[in-house]
């Protein structure tokens, strides 16, 4: 009776060498495959569990702060919402002051008037606006009129504001008010009316001296 050693040997002698070669192959290549997975999938997961570490570490920071100085947190998201509250506020208000000044276009120009009975020059409208919608009394001429509140970047004009242009050969020598997109609204010259015109017109532009951002009246 042949032993089993011998029945092994006799059947490994029918399987090809080249066979046995790819089959331990293909082994390698599963083993190495699964290893790699693995190790992709635990990197995966390590990833996450950093993100909810420090997303976590953030939120218990936030809720240790406002527990242990819960005035100060306090303090300090009322003064925000001040801030917030101010701006939006003077939005409305500087928003209210060129909707005063709309309200009289068609009002013939006079030249140092100041009411619309009489006429509006430039500075006549831009001061009976602002008294009437802002509670302010501004200088009566243009120039003074540039050293009032702040200074305004073109690119970031609001509705309210004071631009200014050089009519007359000096700087300042015309206001009017901006409207947004461009437009605003002023007393242009004797014989015309109150009217709104395009900043980026080449008279207006090429003329264009600067912008003042005023303030509502307490």
């Amino acid at each position: 009776m042949p032993s089993k050693n011998n029945s092994f040997l006799q059947f490994r002698s029918f399987i090809p060498n080249r066979v046995l070669g790819a089959a331990a192959v293909g082994a390698m290549v599963l083993l190495s495959g699964c290893a790699t997975t693995t190790q992709s999938t635990a990197t995966r997961d390590q990833a996450s569990l950093d993100e909810l570490f420090v997303s976590l570490s953030a939120t218990d920071n936030q809720r240790y702060r406002t527990q242990s100085d819960p005035l100060g947190a306090y303090l300090k998201n009322r003064a925000q919402s001040d801030i917030y509250l101010a701006e939006r506020q003077e939005q409305s208000t500087n928003s209210d002051f060129a909707e005063a000044a709309l309200s009289f276009l068609g009002t013939k120009y006079r030249y140092g008037g100041s009411g619309p009975e009489t006429g509006f020059d430039c500075s006549g409208l831009v001061g009976y606006a602002a008294e009437k919608s802002l509670g302010l009394k501004l200088p009566r001429q243009s120039a003074e009129l540039a050293k009032e509140g702040e200074s305004v970047n073109r690119n970031d004009l609001q509705k309210g504001d004071l631009v200014f242009f050089n009519t007359r050969g000096a700087r300042f020598s015309h206001v009017g008010i901006y409207l947004g997109n461009n437009k605003f609204v002023h007393a242009p010259r004797t014989g015309a009316v109150v009217r709104v015109e395009d900043m980026t017109v080449s008279y207006w532009n090429k003329r264009y001296n600067g912008a003042r951002r005023i303030a509502a009246s307490n």
